[in-house]
């Protein structure tokens, strides 16, 4: 029986020597790849009580989506700045060379609700770090975070260290 791992294509060098890409697309690109996927990160949730997963962009569209509908729960959408029609609160974050800012519906998360977010992957922490401001911003609780991925050596699970985060695949590197 294959594992997540199996599905997901490593790129060496990729955007830069030295780095070992980990490409989600090839998971995707395959139905019993994507089904294991999302049956995997739904195990991560299991005794997990929440109301409402978020999703960061993009890709935690693609799994949190799908979460959400097997597990009949509301999905929210963590946007980049000025791609939401609504009113909005926003959370600036670092990246490596400048800062980005992503944004959330005001009315997406209601006070006291509990929240599960979402993403492919893991590797310095910075987005989901912002999401969870915004969740807790607006009065939510940040119950857990799970990801397909983690890039361990680039330690954002330190970044995040006061949740509860999970991981499907962990790989050591960068």
């Amino acid at each position: 029986m294959k594992k997540v791992e199996d599905y997901i294509r490593t790129i060496p060098d990729f955007p830069e020597p030295g780095i070992m890409f980990r490409d989600v697309t090839s998971i995707l690109q395959d139905a019993d790849g994507f089904h294991l996927a999302i049956d995997e990160m739904k195990k991560l949730l299991e005794n997990v009580e929440f109301d409402v997963i978020a999703g960061a962009e993009s890709r935690g569209f693609i799994f949190g989506a799908p979460l959400a509908y097997a597990l009949h729960k509301p999905f929210v959408l963590v946007r980049k700045k000025g791609k939401l029609p609504c009113e909005t609160i926003e959370q600036e974050y670092d990246l490596e060379y400048g800062t980005a800012t992503i944004e959330m519906h005001k009315d997406a998360i209601t006070p006291g609700q509990k929240v599960v977010i979402v993403d492919d992957l893991i590797a310095t922490g910075g987005t989901i770090e912002a999401a969870c401001k915004l969740v807790e911003q607006l009065g939510g609780e940040v119950v857990k975070i799970i990801f397909l991925m983690e890039l361990a050596g680039l330690k954002g699970r330190e970044k995040l260290a006061k949740y509860d985060v999970s991981s499907v695949v962990t790989y050591e590197g960068k």
